[in-house]
């Protein structure tokens, strides 16, 4: 029954995302700032202005890669260099990735991972657009990657983990992909208080990085692991 609720919610999150593609929907942080999460660029350079990006990485994306979805700038924590392999958890339209690709550079690698068609069909269409052959999107669950083992340098996740029903399943892939000596950037939300059981069900919040936010007591207040090394941001 666990996994089935798990599975359920998956799916939400999933219709939730597809409808932000076809523009029939929102994604979960601009309404908190003012409006739809799609509701005009000019916006959508606001907010990301104020996680903390330039105005030559919004910039240097093409039009369309940028939903305005995330709730931080985990490539600017990051510190990727030149021939790095990363992964993004939940990739999106590939705004993070872009920005990530140009600092690995031709001999460095970027890997989106993400569970929503529509997304990962808008991300390689603006791949292509933007000439970019060190980028590749992969279709696949967080909790469960589809990526090898001992195989990236840096995971980044852009306001996604919250999404999870299955947090510490998310983590222990992230420390099966990651090399020795790996790092892991999180910029993510928190509940600063316990939620009613009657909100906890609203589909809204489930898919709106509400319910599923971690508290403000961090599940994840120190990882962990033989040989690697991690950093994140809640």
């Amino acid at each position: 029954m666990k996994t089935e609720k798990a599975d359920i919610q998956r799916q939400m999150v999933r219709s939730r995302y597809t409808q932000m593609v076809t523009g029939k929907g929102c994604g979960c942080t601009s309404n908190t700032i003012g409006g739809c999460c799609g509701s005009s660029s000019d916006n959508i350079e606001r907010v990301n202005r104020l996680m903390g990006y330039s105005a030559e990485e919004l910039e240097s994306v093409v039009e369309g890669a940028n939903f305005g979805l995330g709730c931080g700038n985990p490539t600017a924590m990051a510190e990727i260099k030149p021939g790095d392999v990363v992964l993004d958890l939940g990739s999106g339209a590939g705004f993070d990735c872009f920005l990530a690709a140009k600092k690995v550079g031709d001999h460095g690698r970027v890997i989106g991972v993400d569970m929503t068609p529509e997304m990962l069909s808008k991300a390689r269409k603006n791949a292509t657009k933007m000439g970019m052959d060190n980028v590749e999107f992969r279709l696949g669950e967080i909790e469960h990657l589809p990526v090898a083992d001992n195989s990236v340098d840096i995971i980044i996740s852009n306001c996604v983990i919250n999404l999870s029903p299955e947090k510490r399943q998310v983590f222990k892939e992230t420390f099966r992909t990651l090399k020795p000596g790996g790092r892991l950037f999180v910029s993510d939300v928190v509940a600063t208080a316990d939620m009613p059981k009657s909100m906890r069900e609203q589909a809204a919040m489930m898919t709106g990085c509400i319910v599923h936010s971690a508290p403000s007591r961090p599940m994840f207040s120190t990882i962990f692991y033989p040989g690697k090394t991690t950093a994140y941001r809640f």
